[in-house]
């Protein structure tokens, strides 16, 4: 059975949609396509013509790092565009500057439509950049959570701190899984960012603080674990309404390696009506900061 030619695909859609013009090249004679031509693309990126057709045909299927570079520099790519063409390549995406702590506005609307439910943003190093009243309402308002730099790694692995110790949050927030494996992931998903963002200074500064501050985050980081955290099940130890039993989701925001942390219960349980009792109670209209 053949395999499907990603790249060439990818390679020969872009190619077609970018005008000489965009490129800085002169139109050259009439065009049956409003794209480059092979031979503009290859002088662009300093291959030759006979290996763009190939790469477009799937004739050769293993261009180097460099050589994807260059063609998503002369293509133009987004980020997300070039980094599908690196993987269409088989090649690990080229890693990226700092972390970004800036919220589209599509994010900001995303988490409007998830009014009914406790919600919040968080950026790749897990520092908290927005939250809506549901949030506030069933784990505390995050102004008062204390943590340094606004970043629940910090919050987990401060001094006396962690689940089961001083609560994270406004009122103790406990995993169902344990302190270990919740200390575990969420250290494990940091190391996935800190390998994506090897030159965000403060990114570095701060596992180095982290390393030196807390023997249990050393001692979990040194374990090499790398995964993106998903999701958990808490107990949130609520002072009006007592515990509520929640499913805790993680998912990245489309274009973006934001964490959109939400919480939400089982329709027709104790915990749905407690919710809904928070929903009842909270300051209107729900806002992100």
């Amino acid at each position: 059975m053949a395999t499907t030619n990603h790249f060439g695909i990818a390679l020969r859609g872009w190619r077609e949609r970018v005008s000489p013009q965009d490129s800085g090249l002169e139109p050259e004679g009439e065009r049956r396509i409003p794209g480059l031509r092979r031979e503009e693309l290859a002088r662009l990126a300093g291959l030759s013509v006979d290996y763009v057709v190939r790469l477009e045909q799937g004739r050769a299927r293993n261009p180097s790092a460099q050589v994807v570079t260059a063609l998503a520099r002369a293509l133009r790519l987004e980020p997300s565009e070039r980094d599908h063409l690196f993987r269409c390549a088989h090649l690990a995406p080229p890693a990226t500057g700092k972390v970004s702590r800036h919220m589209p506005a599509r994010v900001h609307r995303l988490v409007g439509q998830l009014a009914d439910n406790p919600t919040a943003v968080f950026a790749a190093d897990w520092t908290l950049i927005g939250w809506n009243d549901m949030w506030s309402a069933a784990i505390g308002d995050p102004r008062t959570y204390g943590w340094d730099e606004h970043n629940l790694v910090a919050g987990m692995f401060r001094p006396g701190g962690g689940t089961g110790r001083a609560p994270i949050a406004g009122w103790p927030v406990r995993s169902w899984a344990g302190d270990e494996v919740e200390e575990e992931d969420l250290v494990a998903d940091l190391r996935v960012t800190a390998a994506a963002h090897p030159h965000d200074e403060r990114l570095v500064a701060f596992v180095d603080r982290m390393l030196r501050d807390s023997p249990r985050f050393a001692r979990l980081w040194s374990n090499g674990t790398a995964r993106t955290h998903v999701g958990d099940r808490k107990t949130i130890e609520h002072p009006r309404v007592g515990d509520l039993d929640l499913d805790l989701d993680v998912v990245m925001a489309a274009g973006t390696d934001l964490r959109i942390v939400t919480y939400t219960a089982a329709a027709g349980t104790d915990d749905a009506e407690k919710l809904d009792d928070l929903r009842a109670a909270r300051p209107l209209p729900t806002r992100v900061p």
